[in-house]
């Protein structure tokens, strides 16, 4: 029980923090926020995100190039352009490095306000600390596990942000259905999320790439919604009066 716990508490933290700061604010930026809230942010990320942790910054600006290019050969992780699941992968993580590192050419206009926090982009993408979370997952199996083979469940702690990743990045491309017409093969992968806190409505977000509730029909409930609206009640977050128009 405490590894199913520890497994689910991971992967809906890790979740939310990649598609609360990583993807609404750092790509799309559907709401502002002060620097002191964005710090917190950043740490939560690295803590909940661990081994896996994705730069806000090198995230914001790759997700960005994703909707101006979807299923081109200038999408670095369109099943389009992909033999498999694992070649989008090996793609993606080669493009993310070179926009991490600087070494990518790329508009100004798509690094335009990302954040970017050095300290913890370092820490975050250091091997020590990746490897540091991985050890610490494996320890909290080995006190806790109770049979052998919840143990087939630690590759996920340790990529769990790539492992979201390529749900959405691949899986919504190939299947599920469609609310609008889109120039690429973006789908809303479930019908009711109850698997990736909104991501999953990946058609209605490429047709209204700015609007914060990623959900449009009224089976299509965003779980992160209602804690975009809390936030923003609490004044930690200034949600955009208007985020139904793209950001780009």
């Amino acid at each position: 029980m405490a590894i199913l716990i520890f497994f689910l508490a991971h992967w809906y933290l890790s979740l939310f923090s990649q598609t609360f700061f990583l993807h609404r604010y750092a790509a799309h930026h559907m709401f502002s926020m002060s620097k002191d809230w964005e710090k917190f942010f950043y740490i939560l990320t690295y803590i909940t995100q661990g081994s896996s942790f994705l730069s806000p910054k090198a995230y914001g600006i790759m997700h960005r190039l994703h909707h101006a290019y979807a299923d081109t050969e200038k999408d670095s992780h369109s099943p389009s352009y992909s033999d498999n699941l694992f070649q989008m992968m090996w793609k993606t993580k080669a493009y993310y490095n070179d926009i991490l590192n600087d070494k990518a050419d790329i508009e100004p206009k798509f690094k335009k306000n990302v954040p970017n926090w050095m300290f913890i982009e370092r820490l975050g993408d250091a091997w020590v600390s990746r490897i540091g979370w991985g050890v610490l997952y494996t320890l909290f199996y080995i006190y806790f596990a109770t049979n052998p083979w919840v143990y087939l469940l630690l590759p996920i702690h340790y990529l769990m942000g790539p492992v979201h990743g390529v749900i959405i990045n691949w899986f919504a491309h190939k299947y599920g259905y469609t609310n609008f017409k889109v120039n690429d093969t973006a789908k809303n992968l479930l019908p009711f999320d109850f698997l990736m806190m909104g991501e999953s409505y990946h058609n209605n977000h490429h047709k209204l790439g700015g609007r914060a509730n990623f959900g449009i029909k009224w089976h299509e409930f965003d779980p992160t919604y209602p804690i975009i609206l809390l936030l923003n009640k609490l004044h930690v977050i200034k949600l955009k009066l208007n985020n139904d128009l793209n950001y780009m």
